[in-house]
């Protein structure tokens, strides 16, 4: 390791609006409250609980206009150091709009992504590649934005590796298939029941150059490593086993474990019980944000015991 810095890296970051709205009428104007901004994306969400954990952590990545500015400044006053590389384009927005009963329905909708240039991807490269100096691990989150090449991460990784910080990789489709054989350490990824399983798919992606995968597949988690495979589940009442883990809070609660050797059963435990409660609730509540970020240090302990994790595969034998 070349630092004490966990570096987080989200391209597309967003800003989440929210607002409260009462009854919505087809007609005429709608009142709403004055908006509420929370910074978002995968990668800020990782560094915002990592911080809480006590982790030194900068968030970074790329981010502009009015938007940038305030996903910034949320950020500060969650005491999450960022150095995001400025883009002329606006970051993208989500809105947010709910009546005031916790159960009443609620309307989402999300603006398109800006469009990020050679230049501008030229100078993220300099800024990432400056951070890496400092970097004790970097995690790389999330969709591209328009602009960007299928094989950023890819780029991002070799240049990680160069500096002898250890990667974890959260993303899919295209940019995965491109980024997986550069090597990185951890990939996280999530799959359906309509995929490939979790066994499958995480032996491919160590085959084809991951140092580890760990698959989210409902309520599970299937960790697939040259030393061995597990797969770990949460048994708690209070907790829906087909409902898949908070990926954020997930992605965060994986390195640690992976900065400092932890066993795997060691890491899923922490993981776990984090994207089960400790950084919100698992069951996710009507009109309750995707990204659960808040971190809950009670829930977190108490569902540590709640964890089970079994070797799986042929180390089960």
């Amino acid at each position: 390791m070349s630092g004490d810095v966990i570096v987080t890296v989200t391209l597309n970051a967003a800003l989440h609006v929210a607002y409260t709205a009462g009854d919505l009428a087809a007609e005429g104007i709608n009142p709403v409250s004055r908006p509420s901004y929370r910074a978002g994306g995968r990668g800020v969400t990782v560094a915002r609980v990592l911080r809480a954990f006590g982790h030194d952590v900068l968030a970074a990545g790329l981010a502009g206009g009015a938007a940038g500015e305030l996903i910034r400044e949320d950020l500060a006053k969650s005491g999450v150091p960022t150095a995001f590389t400025l883009i002329r384009g606006e970051s993208r927005r989500f809105f947010r709009f709910a009546g005031p009963d916790p159960a009443g329905p609620v309307m989402r909708f999300g603006e398109p992504g800006p469009y990020i240039t050679t230049e501008e991807l030229g100078r993220f490269a300099a800024d990432y590649r400056r951070l890496m100096a400092g970097a004790a691990a970097v995690v790389l989150c999330g969709s591209l934005p328009d602009g960007l090449p299928a094989d950023t991460y890819g780029s991002l990784v070799t240049y990680a590796a160069e500096a002898g910080v250890p990667v974890i990789l959260d993303a899919g489709g295209e940019e995965l298939k491109h980024a997986v054989g550069h090597g990185p350490d951890l990939v996280v990824v999530e799959t359906s029941s309509a995929e490939p399983g979790p066994e499958a798919l995480g032996a491919a992606l160590v085959r084809m150059g991951a140092g580890a995968a760990a698959v989210a597949a409902g309520g599970l988690v299937r960790a697939v490593t040259a030393a061995g495979e597990w797969t770990a589940r949460v048994e708690a009442a209070d907790v829906d086993p087909a409902y898949p883990p908070a990926r954020g809070a997930l992605v965060a609660g994986l390195v640690p474990g992976q900065l400092l050797g932890w066993s795997w059963p060691d890491r899923l435990r922490h993981a776990l019980a984090l994207a089960a409660g400790g950084a919100g609730a698992w069951t996710k509540a009507p009109g309750a944000p995707e990204d659960r970020d808040q971190v809950d240090l009670a829930a977190y302990e108490r569902l540590l015991d709640a964890v089970r994790v079994e070797p799986s595969g042929q180390h089960a034998q």
